[in-house]
């Protein structure tokens, strides 16, 4: 696997270990793409995270949107390991431009410093950032009609499940996206979340048992699908665990559930 690996999949791997394995499912033909679209979903999230302040972060989501762009006109790509093989994968028609501005667009949710207002506004974000990798990961395998509006819950599950993993180390760096609305009905304001996450279990429940609702029942997945579909396994069941107030097990994101899941399914 070393030696064949390409150096976007080795990027894959080292940044987005998860995205790497469920990528190992996709025609090899494809893979590549994939691996485009999670090494650009895992830039997109390092926007605000590598940034001193919301101003460069929304140069550096404006780096991507011009990159994709440029693709989509033709132009030659730019020099950076993921936006040149993500350039390839335009321009040779796998990847909708329009799919990955929208991941891109829904990133701005994460800059704002007052927090995210609403719930429909965070479910929003969730669906554009997450399911909308989902989307464009399906779309990219075949999906279509019903299959993608399922992929975008699954993703935007996927989505929020790490995002509540999570809640300490981002209110460590002083961040915290859960809405606004539901800290103030359980009596916290953004700058309490940030200080006391613990206080957040109440939220973060809520959170949790909505998704789940909205989860479509699990299914036999087509194995060209598989690469897009996996992810949703590891998230259900983090969200059943944070729902019920259980706290996650080590290794909560690792790929034996994944494995665990699909085996399940195709027995």
């Amino acid at each position: 696997m070393a030696e064949s690996l390409s150096p976007l999949g080795a990027y894959v791997r080292q940044h987005e270990p998860e995205r790497f394995f469920t990528a190992l499912f996709a025609p090899p033909e494809k893979r590549d793409a994939v691996f485009a679209l999670a090494g650009l979903h895992h830039e997109l999230g390092r926007a605000r995270e590598v940034a001193s302040n919301p101003m460069i972060a929304a140069i550096r989501l404006q780096w991507w949107r011009d990159a994709i762009e440029e693709a989509a006109a033709g132009k030659p790509a730019r020099k950076h390991e993921v936006a040149e093989p993500l350039h390839a994968a335009i321009t040779a028609g796998r990847l909708d431009p329009a799919d990955l501005l929208a991941m891109a667009d829904a990133r701005e949710a994460e800059l704002e410093e007052e927090g995210i207002p609403t719930a429909s506004a965070f479910a929003a974000y969730l669906r554009g950032a997450h399911g909308g990798l989902a989307v464009a990961t399906g779309r990219l395998l075949g999906a279509s009609g019903p299959d993608l509006l399922a992929l975008q819950e699954y993703g935007a599950a996927q989505g929020l499940a790490a995002l509540l993993r999570n809640l300490g180390s981002l209110a460590a760096r002083g961040r915290c996206l859960l809405p606004l609305d539901l800290l103030a009905e359980a009596g916290l304001t953004l700058e309490e979340a940030m200080a006391d996450p613990a206080a957040l279990e109440p939220v973060a429940r809520r959170l949790a048992g909505d998704a789940l609702a909205r989860l479509p029942a699990p299914r036999r997945w087509p194995r060209p699908l598989l690469a897009a579909a996996l992810p949703a396994i590891a998230a259900r069941r983090d969200l059943r665990r944070l729902a019920s107030g259980s706290p996650l097990p080590p290794g909560a994101g690792s790929r034996l559930p994944m494995l665990w899941g699909w085996l399940l399914a195709r027995a």
